[in-house]
């Protein structure tokens, strides 16, 4: 069944303004990426959590903190990501979530997350994953939003699952990283979806 969403003709715009006031709940606040942000990502990068269940190669080039979050700041200028820092009402880094992927034009987006080592456990990655569904699908305007997932990474599926989402199915052998292909579980959160 084919669903043609009515939607007025104007002209979109491709950049993206950062939220304002920005994103928070009562234990962590998101923060827009920038440079200064490099450290904790080069942190992030030595995980190897954080490589096994993301897009980060193994063997990550030295530059290649600083070349991520310069995506983002693209991302934020073309329309094509949004990418925050998650970070205690502290200012203290938990992680990074954001909508990885984004296309304005079909109103759809992938969020992705990743929590530092020693803020694992402590409902970050939900807080924030609840977070950038909000803005995603109510400020910018999205109808779908999904979370990408390898099947064993069961702390993931566990917050797709107490954010709402639904779980659509296993694509297989969708993820290509260094030769190997794997699994990917799909979830996903429309806009009419009860959140």
């Amino acid at each position: 069944m084919l669903v043609r969403l009515r939607q007025e003709v104007q002209e979109v715009p491709r950049g993206l303004r950062p939220p304002s006031p920005p994103l928070a709940d009562d234990a962590v606040r998101l923060d827009p990426l920038a440079s200064r942000y490099v450290p904790d990502f080069e942190r992030l990068l030595e995980d190897p959590d954080v490589v096994r269940n993301t897009r980060v190669p193994s063997s990550p080039p030295p530059d290649f903190a600083s070349s991520w979050i310069a995506r983002y700041a693209d991302g934020w200028q073309d329309g094509s990501r949004a990418g925050f820092a998650i970070l205690s009402h502290e200012a203290v880094f938990l992680g990074f979530g954001g909508v990885v992927d984004l296309d304005l034009d079909a109103a759809q987006g992938e969020i992705g997350y990743v929590v530092a080592p020693e803020a694992r456990g402590r409902g970050v990655a939900s807080r924030a994953v609840r977070l950038i569904t909000g803005w995603a699908l109510d400020e910018l305007g999205l109808e779908r939003v999904e979370l990408h997932i390898d099947p064993d990474n069961t702390a993931s599926i566990r917050v797709a699952e107490r954010c709402a989402y639904i779980r659509e199915g296993v694509l297989r052998s969708l993820h290509f990283k260094e030769g190997f292909r794997g699994d990917t579980v799909i979830y996903s959160l429309l806009r009419t979806d009860p959140r």
